[in-house]
Parts: C-alpha cells; sequence; structure tokens
C-alpha cells in the first residue's frame, strides 16, 4: 500500500511540472524559469543586455 501512495505522489509532482512546462511554453517563454523569460530572446543565458 505504501508503495501505491509514493507511486501517486510522484505522478502527480511530475504531472504538476510537465503543466507548468506546457504553460510556460504555450505563453512563448523561451527560458522556462528566467526571471527576464518575457523579454528573453532565448540567448542570454542569465546575461541581461
Amino acid at each position: 500500500m505504501e508503495n501505491m501512495i509514493i507511486i501517486a505522489v510522484v505522478a502527480v509532482i511530475i504531472g504538476l511540472a510537465a503543466g507548468y512546462i506546457y504553460k510556460q511554453k504555450k505563453k512563448g517563454n523561451k527560458c522556462i524559469g528566467c526571471p527576464y523569460a518575457d523579454s528573453c530572446g532565448g540567448n542570454c543565458n542569465g546575461k541581461t543586455e
């Protein structure tokens, strides 16, 4: 029974992460997690230009 609970929790975490990535890609963000993702061209690697 414990294994089923652990599997369910891991599946929920993976599902939420996949949903977040899908939502960010749909918004057009190239750098997911970057604080400048809305204005980033995808080549900055964390650098502000």
